[in-house]
């Protein structure tokens, strides 16, 4: 078997360019149409998609490598492209148990398709688990969706937006309806996103007034409430993967960052670069013994994932554990990397100071830390007592 070498698919000389546009995009806040069109035609969108259906065949594994190593470059960039993955990968892990109901997301990917990811709503502290957003059954087997999703990236380019979305009239309702909806004109894509940081995302807000998904895109209808069907676990398994394998890159290209810095300045007090000042040597330490426990535990993680093993109650747990460290590790090596690079670093035009507000972006996407306690707190303790 040939070994799996991550700059077959993202060489360094596209990385460069991804890291010379990102300061672009981060300072003008726009999408980087040029770093999707580039992915593209290196068909990075189907890595996850069968090589029997025209794509790489990878696992989750190798996706979450190769999402560091973009992610160390362009960190909007993989963040945006994450959306897409995560479907893919959706697909991935139904099949492997068994259920091939989303073998369009796969066959649609390799033909050139954008889907993005319509789950999160103001306000809807349930996620997977409940909808704000109304699912209307219609006489086709189709279903119209109204309501409004949040922090949708790939906002300008998608072509297929995954979500939703709950039916309270069906006679078994209620059921919460996992389906697609093209971008039609029953889809209305606010122009509002404008924040601290990941602006590259354009991860802006998404109103649906009747936007309809055929009956072939109807996916799953489930229960509301926690639910063991595979689409909840495909989809919460990779999207807390592929998401703390993100800010993992964030984590290296930080640390990176830090150690050349370190090397490069001088002390005009001794006289020799900054690397050989005890205090800088420990905070760097530091910073590397905390990135290091990260790519393994994703690579366990996401290797469980792909040979369906299983852990039982505490696979939730564990999941939410990786985001929730993978975030909050992000931001310690981050902020420490601002301290070994000094002032400078604070200034817009910085790449630290960049990172420095992109990594901000983790602490919302869920789990958000009370959601991993919580979930980490029950598979040890119980649920809370009535």
């Amino acid at each position: 078997m040939t070994a799996f070498d991550p700059a077959a698919f993202l060489p360094d000389e596209l990385l460069e360019r991804f890291r010379a546009r990102a300061a672009e995009h981060d300072r003008d806040n726009t999408f980087p149409d040029a770093d999707l069109a580039e992915l593209k035609d290196a068909g990075y969108l189907s890595i996850l998609v069968p090589a029997g259906l025209g794509g790489a065949g990878l696992g989750l594994a190798e996706a979450s490598v190769l999402q560091q190593r973009l992610a160390t470059a362009a960190p909007a960039t993989a963040l945006a492209v994450n959306m897409h993955l995560v479907w893919t990968g959706v697909a991935k892990v139904m099949a492997d148990r068994g259920v091939d109901a989303l073998r369009f997301v796969q066959t649609g990917a390799v033909a050139g398709e954008v889907y993005a990811f319509g789950i999160s709503e103001a306000g809807n502290d349930l996620v997977l688990f409940g909808s704000d957003t109304d699912a209307s059954p219609r006489s086709d087997g189709g279903y119209a969706f109204t309501g409004t999703k949040i922090f949708t990236s790939l906002a300008p380019v998608w072509t297929q937006l995954g979500l939703h979305g709950l039916d309270t009239t069906s006679p078994d309702a209620p059921k919460l309806v996992y389906a697609f909806v093209p971008r039609t004109d029953a889809v209305v894509t606010r122009d509002d996103w404008d924040t601290v940081g990941m602006r590259a995302t354009q991860s802006r807000t998404t109103e649906l007034h009747g936007a309809v998904a055929p009956a072939d895109r109807i996916v799953r209808r489930v229960d509301p409430g926690p639910n063991p069907d595979p689409i909840v676990f495909g989809i919460f398994s990779v999207f807390e993967l592929l998401l703390a394998s993100v800010y993992t890159g964030i984590a290296r290209r930080a640390l990176d960052l830090a150690v050349t810095t370190a090397q490069r300045r001088m002390s005009k007090k001794t006289g020799r670069a900054y690397a050989q000042d005890p205090d800088i040597r420990w905070r760097i330490a530091d910073m590397a013994l905390a990135y290091d426990a990260l790519p393994p535990q994703l690579e366990v993680l996401c290797r469980d994932v792909d040979h369906v093993a299983d852990r039982g109650a505490q696979w939730f747990a564990q999941l939410s554990g990786v985001k929730h460290r993978a975030v909050t590790t992000a931001k310690h090596v981050v902020d420490e990397a601002m301290l070994v690079a000094g002032g400078s670093s604070y200034f817009t035009r910085s790449e630290l100071g960049r990172l420095y507000r992109d990594v901000l972006a983790g602490l919302f996407h869920p789990s958000d830390p009370e959601s991993a306690h919580a979930t980490v707190a029950t598979a040890w303790l119980g649920p809370v007592e009535e």
